[in-house]
């Protein structure tokens, strides 16, 4: 496989597997090539111990481009905030997703492996593993779910690359319109009223506050949000 012409990534925690995460965090990084077409430096590596090896995609902070809407923090500690939003929530929806540093600098490291599913138009379905990722999308604010970003493996979806997330203002941008306006369930509604996630290593203090505000504005509307009316509801390009 050639992978300094890889185009997507394609990147999950396997079902049913579990994940070494002090492989991720101590392992010795090895860099295999990079991602061509991706914004920001996304580099393909090999991770591994005296005991174990796998896949991950590394992002360091000093690969990544300023953005003009998110000038504070940077996109690989959102990345992890992300993921632990999604433990915290239970939803369980992420690939391990850790900050550590790596041969470019720190960066977040998040597991990966291949054999992903072909997305088609399944990202249309309301499936429960969809809706897990609308919700979790709902929290922490994503302003690019495009279908590139889901991962089919067998009987479960994740999601991927959340590096412009937790923005203070509203700025959903989606392709999972399909739950907007639904009641959430006692179950969700029990998991946002639970939710506790100190992102305090992760995200600026504005940041956090429009978390919570969130969080409270979710649980007092108990709906999933509507499309926004003076921002782009779906990302461009939305694959």
């Amino acid at each position: 496989v050639d992978y300094l012409s890889i185009a997507m990534v394609i990147y999950v925690r396997e079902p049913m597997v579990t994940v070494d995460s002090s492989l991720l965090q101590s392992g010795e990084i090895e860099v295999v090539g990079r991602l061509v077409h991706a914004s920001n430096a996304s580099l393909f590596c090999r991770i591994r111990n005296s005991e174990n090896e796998c896949h991950a995609i590394y992002k360091p902070i000093a690969g990544e481009r300023p953005l003009w809407d998110f000038p504070d923090g940077n996109l690989a500690s959102r990345e992890v905030a992300t993921y632990l939003a999604s433990e915290t929530l239970d939803l369980n929806c992420v690939p391990l997703t850790i900050l550590r540093e790596g041969p470019f600098g720190l960066g977040s490291v998040q597991y990966w492996i291949d054999d992903v599913e072909d997305v088609g138009e399944r990202y249309s379905d309301r499936s429960a593993g969809l809706r897990k990722i609308a919700l979790l999308d709902a929290v922490v604010n994503n302003t690019d779910r495009k279908i590139g970003h889901l991962l089919y493996k067998g009987d479960q979806i994740f999601g991927c690359d959340h590096g412009v997330t937790f923005h203070q203002e509203y700025k959903l941008r989606t392709v999972i319109w399909q739950f907007a306006g639904l009641p959430f369930s006692s179950e969700e509604i029990s998991k946002l009223e639970n939710f506790n996630c100190d992102l305090s290593n992760y995200l600026t203090e504005s940041e956090i506050a429009a978390l919570d505000d969130r969080v409270a504005n979710l649980l007092h509307e108990g709906t999933f949000p509507m499309p926004p009316t003076d921002w782009p509801a779906i990302p461009w390009p939305p694959v």
